[in-house]
């Protein structure tokens, strides 16, 4: 997979043998979509659905967004709840509430992290309407906000919000296989927000609803004692080297943010989702006597093995306030929409 994201950046010229294909996947996603897409709102849902997406494989910064978005919600008063699919979940049975003291292994490291790192329900199923129906049922919510799912057309939706990763933008724009695109761009043009996280600038092109965000680093916190480090200066004393170990979709970004640091920094990445286990900590890859980085998300799977080096690295979400404002006005409208 990472051959295949490699060639995408470089716009690689044999790409161009697998555009049929790329064809015959546009049309796939075009007819699964007008046969599949709910445009009634079921009875059931007195509340607006938000969805947060994109349309590129690997991670855009959904996660983070969701946090981020339900704080600030909640906020202006607002009582948000969260759906998720629960990928790489195993849960004695669905729909299935998310605590924050739960393992990954049951909840799924997204849905485990936003539990952590909010106060809001969270519910995982990968029927996203049997979520929805469970979250209704048990919890007070007035707005909820679906983890992913911009491609799940069955799940009905008032407001759309696509991440498009700011450094990637949509590569060379082509959808699957000759690109990363899930869908093709166009799409943008019918969601309601899009969110460009870690751009300086709007690209041209993009509607007049894209936002700008930016993942700021804050600490490094100690996964073992809860010590914890400012992202500046020279954090670490144990020599002159540090490891960075990620299993994100986009492990880019985080990269970059250890590479700032004085240090000479061996990255070690696996695959979006993977189930980080303390013998991959044990390999000739990782130096286990230096320091031990990872992200928030990696965390939550390597806490109940952590070692006094490992460190993961906490950030906040900047986002536009116009952006809050203006969503928050379009759940007031579909609020209002629904008690008539």
């Amino acid at each position: 997979m990472r051959f295949l994201i490699d060639a995408w950046r470089r716009s690689s010229s044999w790409l161009r043998l697998l555009l049929p294909f790329s064809y015959l996947f546009q049309v796939l996603i075009f007819v699964r979509r007008r046969m599949l897409s709910v445009n009634k709102r079921p009875e059931s849902y007195k509340v607006p659905i938000v969805v947060v997406g994109n349309i590129t494989v690997g991670g855009a910064g959904k996660t983070p967004l969701i946090i981020s978005i339900a704080s600030q919600l909640a906020s202006r008063g607002f009582k948000p709840g969260i759906v998720s699919r629960g990928y790489g979940a195993d849960p004695p049975e669905y729909p299935f509430s998310v605590d924050a003291t739960e393992s990954p292994s049951l909840a799924g490291d997204e849905p485990l992290l936003i539990a952590k790192k909010t106060s809001f329900p969270v519910v995982i199923d990968p029927n996203r309407h049997a979520a929805i129906e469970y979250l209704l049922a048990e919890f007070d919510v007035d707005v909820i906000l679906s983890d992913d799912g911009l491609q799940h057309y069955k799940m009905y939706r008032d407001i759309e919000i696509c991440v498009v990763d700011g450094n990637e933008t949509l590569s060379n724009g082509y959808c699957l296989p000759a690109g990363p695109l899930r869908e093709p761009v166009g799409r943008l043009g019918k969601v309601d927000f899009i969110i460009l996280n870690g751009a300086e600038v709007v690209p041209a092109g993009l509607n007049s609803s894209c936002f700008k965000m930016t993942m700021v680093p804050k600490s490094f916190v100690n996964l073992a004692t809860d010590e914890v480090k400012p992202f500046s200066g020279a954090p670490f004393n144990m020599g002159n080297r540090i490891q960075a170990v990620t299993a994100i979709g986009n492990p880019a970004r985080f990269f970059n943010l250890i590479e700032s640091l004085p240090y000479q920094v061996n990255k070690v990445s696996y695959p979006d989702h993977y189930k980080l286990v303390k013998e991959d900590f044990d390999s000739e890859n990782i130096d286990s006597h230096q320091p031990i980085v990872m992200t928030e998300k990696d965390a939550v799977k390597c806490k109940s093995f952590a070692k006094t080096n490992f460190w993961m690295l906490t950030t906040f979400t900047e986002i536009e306030e116009t952006f809050v404002d203006e969503l928050a006005k379009k759940i007031e409208h579909y609020k209002k929409i629904i008690k008539e």
